[in-house]
């Protein structure tokens, strides 16, 4: 059972660091780019980013590295007492409610809500700046908190 959960915490620190950095890519440039873009063809683009970014890879390690948070969370309370487990919850709360729910709850409606405008619609170029500003503070949250997933779960090794 130790190699499983040593294996698990290992393969969440590797996923939550990998959403991190995809994360930040988008707080750091991937919108900022978007956003000069002429409304119509900001929209176009993430639309196609939407679309393509709903792969197998991705799935595995963003869906992956939620499950097995909540599988290191429940056995991190039976191993309650020991020098890690303090870490390794802290880091499945911090990516399940961060970095997870925080996607389901707010970027993928807003994702949604872009994919049924028409990218040259006056309601569409309405939408794109709400959006903009919304999800981008949303990914902001989701980055900050995988990289601390990650964090928290560097420091479990160090006390493993």
């Amino acid at each position: 059972m130790g190699n499983l959960l040593f294996g698990l915490t290992y393969a969440s620190a590797l996923g939550s660091g990998l959403v991190a950095g995809l994360f930040f890519t988008f707080s750091t440039f991937v919108m900022s780019a978007l956003a000069r873009l002429p409304a119509e063809q900001g929209i176009a683009a993430m639309q196609s980013i939407n679309v393509t970014v709903l792969n197998p890879l991705f799935s595995l390690v963003f869906m992956g590295t939620a499950l097995a948070g909540v599988i290191l969370g429940i056995a991190s309370l039976t191993k309650w007492g020991t020098a890690s487990a303090a870490y390794v919850l802290a880091g499945c709360i911090l990516y399940f409610v961060g970095s997870f729910l925080v996607t389901v709850v707010f970027n993928v409606p807003l994702n949604d809500a872009l994919a049924a405008v028409a990218p040259g619609s006056s309601e569409g170029a309405q939408l794109w700046n709400l959006y903009l500003s919304k999800w981008v503070a949303w990914n902001h949250v989701r980055t900050i908190a995988s990289l601390a997933a990650l964090a928290s779960f560097i420091l479990a090794f160090r006390k493993w």
